[in-house]
């Protein structure tokens, strides 16, 4: 999570230098979703999946080296394309996908030895996000490779490989871990409900026929994908107020539990808009490439539903399961409850008019809205790093 939480930031930071630079948005978003997203995804699978299981987690070198995988790999294309070095940009697509092979190995090998029910919605829809996530990122890699065959389509494939690495794979990957995460967070009680399959299908179904759709310029298939996964999206914003509606009223801890509740609530929110953006822009264009705009999207589904998601979930699992004896637990709920309306507040609205300013081309506006979410992500990075200290001293 830490490794997560340091690539969200240096993504926030890199949106601030020239266009040139950063090659316009393709830099904080690469840091943010294969840096960000994937280290945490990588780091916090195996443990799912085992505790689903109830069995030991995978060995810890092959834990390590999957987070090493993603983590250094994602860097490594980050600088080999920022600093035009074709060869270590293809080593880094290659680490990625690599890494992300050894995280499906470390978070399948519990269930072999699990007393549990493995939870197999949940793990089935892993296993589909991780494969599509390891087709998004090797056609990425075949391009940066300078593969005659990729780079002619490169023009279809980019949406293709956008939707499998975002939607198919880290929304995928979030939207089903919340099915469990979620009410445990808010105190419900975890239910198997029909919206529970419609978002796994949806999205694990949806993604890779849209991404088909545009490799293959068929409308069609893009427009039913884009139904698909407006589907799954609406099937997790219904099992989130299913869970809403049975939770419980904490009345220890405010602060700790509004920031991390309330982190989820806006990062479904905001999932809800960018879903709505992004298939809406299918539906309307079909295959075309048109169909796919990184502006419109990148602030709710990047910065309100990726990165909410990984500091609100950082909040609630160090203190519950990260370092520390219950005394230091208790210290780690209070530090990360400090001021959690403001820090949310100052997310959200960076957020905002990140998504506006991006959506409708003013400067000043996304300008502000970069800087909002870094204040309230630097804050929550300083207490979760306080956090950490408490747990380790």
């Amino acid at each position: 999570m830490g490794i997560a939480v340091a690539y969200l930031l240096a993504a926030v930071v890199v949106s601030l230098v020239p266009l040139e630079l950063r090659r316009a948005t393709w830099l904080p978003l690469h840091l943010a979703l294969a840096g960000g997203a994937t280290s945490a995804i990588a780091g916090v699978m195996p443990y799912f999946v085992s505790a689903f299981a109830a069995a030991p987690p995978a060995d810890r070198w092959l834990r390590t080296a999957a987070l090493a995988g993603v983590s250094i790999g994602a860097l490594s294309v980050a600088t080999g394309v920022a600093g035009d070095q074709v060869g270590l940009a293809v080593a880094g697509g290659v680490g990625f996908v690599g890494g992300i092979g050894l995280t499906g190995i470390a978070a399948l090998r519990p269930l072999g030895q699990g007393l549990g029910p493995s939870r197999g919605l949940v793990t089935q829809g892993y296993v589909v996000a991780l494969a599509e996530v390891g087709l998004g990122a090797s056609i990425a890699t075949l391009y940066l490779a300078g593969w005659g065959p990729v780079v002619a389509a490169w023009a279809r494939l980019m949406p293709a490989h956008a939707w499998l690495n975002l939607i198919g794979f880290v929304s995928l990957v979030i939207a089903t871990t919340l099915l469990h995460f979620f009410p445990t967070v808010i105190g419900a009680r975890i239910a198997r409900r029909p919206s529970t399959t419609i978002t796994v299908v949806g999205l694990a179904a949806g993604a890779p026929t849209i991404a088909l759709g545009f490799a293959i310029a068929s409308d069609t298939l893009a427009r039913l994908g884009a139904i698909g996964v407006a589907l799954g999206a609406a099937g997790l914003a219904t099992y989130a107020a299913q869970s809403w509606r049975t939770r419980a009223h904490w009345t220890t801890d405010p602060g700790w539990h509004r920031y991390a509740i309330g982190g989820l609530v806006s990062a479904i929110a905001w999932f809800e808009i960018g879903i709505a953006i992004a298939a809406g822009r299918v539906l309307v264009f079909g295959a075309d490439p048109a169909g796919w705009s990184v502006e419109a999207v990148a602030g709710p589904l990047v910065g309100g539903w990726i990165a909410l998601t990984i500091v609100a979930s950082a909040t609630h699992l160090i203190p519950a399961i990260g370092p520390g004896d219950p005394t230091a637990h208790g210290r780690q709920r209070h530090v990360l409850g400090r001021a959690s309306n403001l820090r949310l507040a100052v997310i959200n609205f960076g957020v905002a008019f990140l998504s506006v300013g991006l959506l409708i081309g003013i400067g000043a506006l996304t300008a502000a809205g970069i800087v909002g979410v870094a204040l309230g992500l630097g804050a929550t990075a300083v207490l979760l790093s306080a956090a950490i200290r408490i747990g380790i001293g």
